[in-house]
């Protein structure tokens, strides 16, 4: 997941920089990467997005599974720039609808639509809808999720993961340490911030965070 604003010291030409570190990531063998700069206008969100996809492809790692961009609720902005998929928030588009639309001849075969999922009435609801994947969290504390109150813990995560079909990604305070708590509760996958663009060696995280 992305957020340009989080890098410190800030850089003097934050997009440019995100999309250093996109290609780097894509480099490092990291399979998704969420475009999440909720504040960026449509124009500069599809431009940003286009760049991204062209960066994912150019520098994909030979012996990894291609790199796909997903974009943060911005459908629109998804097919326009060629992403592979929209992430949608727990209170956005009805994924259902989202979902029958794409499958409507609208998008590509494959594009993926995700949800954020704060609980697992929620989680059952999307898959039911046809989610492709879900983000279950937040798992652990951390400060960007704080609104959604108190952590679900890994016991939660367990449970989500034992009761549901559909793919689900841990998200939330994820760190090395504590992903492979994730991995054993069931979760597919995680997703974070903080834990990828601070990486001084991203290419080494990858590889010591593969389930």
């Amino acid at each position: 997941m992305t957020d340009r604003h989080a890098f410190a010291p800030s850089p003097e030409n934050p997009v440019a920089t995100l999309l250093e570190r996109i290609a780097g990531a894509a480099r490092a063998g990291v399979e998704w990467i969420q475009i999440r700069e909720k504040d960026l206008g449509g124009r500069e969100l599809r431009a940003l997005v286009h760049h991204a996809v062209r960066g994912a492809v150019q520098n994909a790692a030979a012996a990894a599974p291609r790199c796909r961009i997903v974009v943060n609720d911005r459908l629109d902005a998804a097919l326009a720039a060629g992403a592979a998929g929209v992430h949608l928030r727990e209170n956005s588009l009805p994924v259902k609808d989202v979902v029958q639309w794409c499958r409507s001849g609208n998008a590509p075969a494959d594009f993926l639509v995700g949800r954020s999922c704060h609980s697992l009435e929620s989680v059952l609801d999307a898959q039911a809808a046809g989610a492709s994947y879900v983000f279950f969290g937040p798992v652990f504390a951390t400060p960007s999720k704080a609104e959604y109150g108190t952590p679900q813990g890994i016991a939660k995560l367990a449970e989500i993961c034992d009761r549901a079909r559909v793919l689900v990604l841990a998200i939330g305070g994820i760190t090395l340490e504590n992903s492979e708590e994730c991995h054993r509760a069931g979760a597919a996958g995680i997703a974070a911030i903080r834990l990828f663009q601070e990486a001084a060696d991203l290419a080494a995280l990858v590889i010591r965070l593969k389930f």
